[in-house]
């Protein structure tokens, strides 16, 4: 008996499917659903927008986006948060931002959550930055690290007191361990 492969959905399918909650991703040719996000990641998610934003959005350098579906170079992705250079944000004429981004973040960060492959959230990582993305970041709560992507996929590893790359024009200097005080509220 000869076993059926049910062929791969295309991008195209992918997109005009309803939005899930976590989200889901079309990674070569699978939809692969992200993890429900926990305390930690949604502490350090909503630190580090809130951070980036204060230097950043108020002076139109950038913007934050959480959980931002980006579709690009054949993948669509939900970073956990993708920041995007001013002059990149996709605006209708009306100045109202636009809903559907394709194109890559300039900043992709990436929080690791318990159980989630490593490789995979890397892999997204690495493909962003095959796309153009400037930098990319890997936070491991658990092992209080942080992974950098920059281009030609370079990979830096962070920790302690390692002052974090942040991409050009945006004045905020963080450590690994500025990061990762945000998870204790003592």
């Amino acid at each position: 008996m000869i076993a059926m492969v049910k062929p791969k959905p295309a991008l195209e399918d992918f997109l005009k499917l309803p939005e899930t909650e976590p989200a889901s991703e079309f990674i070569d040719g699978d939809i692969l659903q992200k993890p429900m996000p926990q305390g930690e990641h949604s502490v350090l998610q909503f630190e580090l927008c809130k951070n980036i934003d204060r230097v950043a959005q108020t002076q139109k350098i950038a913007k934050a986006f959480p959980e931002l579906r980006c579709t690009f170079g054949g993948k669509s992705i939900v970073p956990d948060i993708a920041v995007f250079r001013w002059e990149r944000i996709p605006f209708l004429p009306s100045g109202r931002i636009a809903n559907i981004f394709e194109i890559n973040p300039d900043w992709s960060i990436e929080i690791l959550s318990p159980n989630q492959s490593q490789t995979k959230v890397l892999g997204k990582l690495l493909h962003c930055s095959r796309h153009g993305t400037e930098l990319g970041w890997l936070l491991d709560p658990e092992e209080e690290s942080i992974l950098a992507v920059f281009p030609g996929q370079k990979v830096e590893f962070y920790r302690g007191t390692d002052r974090l790359p942040i991409i050009n024009g945006i004045e905020l200097e963080l450590t690994v361990d500025r990061v990762f005080s945000w998870l204790s509220f003592g």
